[in-house]
């Protein structure tokens, strides 16, 4: 597999966490920065995997994960699978200095239904809010957010866990109120 072919394969996979969490549209445009410590390509099943302290960066976005592999379909991207102890990323939102973070054991994009699945152990942190479960899916089409929690949880680690924190209001202007 040709290196235009490896850089293809990067950009899919970078292309799909910034489409995933309205993250700063400008880092479409920037270049992609992959290490890993192996890669496998396979042209004719259209597969990449990338193992070993794999470290993939544009622009604002930084994903950290043991293993990546891409899966391309006709279209272009088809699945993104990370694997990690947890698997991390990071990129800076539109909305000004606030970050979208999370983590997981195993991180999965569709990228024909734009579904992002962050399963087991699953943290998702946007400014300070956050959200705690065992499974947490975004779909960046309808911007629907679902958080599952450990089946019979009986303990509150099981359960689906949320932090909503008050956005804090400028001094001289009144709080809203309820």
């Amino acid at each position: 597999m040709t290196k235009s072919n490896t850089r293809l394969y990067a950009v899919l996979c970078a292309a799909l966490l910034a489409t995933s969490a309205h993250a700063e549209k400008a880092d479409r445009d920037k270049p992609v920065n992959l290490e890993a410590d192996t890669v496998t390509l396979d042209d004719i099943k259209k597969i990449s995997v990338y193992q070993g302290n794999v470290v993939l960066s544009q622009g604002t976005l930084m994903l950290r994960a043991d293993r990546v592999q891409v899966t391309q379909n006709a279209d272009g991207l088809d699945k993104v699978s990370a694997i990690g102890r947890p698997v991390a990323f990071r990129q800076k939102t539109d909305s000004g200095d606030e970050f979208i973070e999370g983590f997981a054991d195993r991180i999965e994009y569709d990228g024909v239904t734009s579904q992002l699945e962050l399963i087991g152990q699953a943290r998702l942190r946007r400014g300070s809010d956050e959200l705690h479960g065992a499974q947490i899916s975004y779909n960046a089409n309808t911007g629907f957010y679902k958080v599952v929690g450990q089946p019979n949880a009986q303990t509150p680690s099981g359960r689906v866990r949320a932090v909503i924190r008050p956005k804090p209001h400028t001094p001289g202007q009144p709080a809203t109120k309820p």
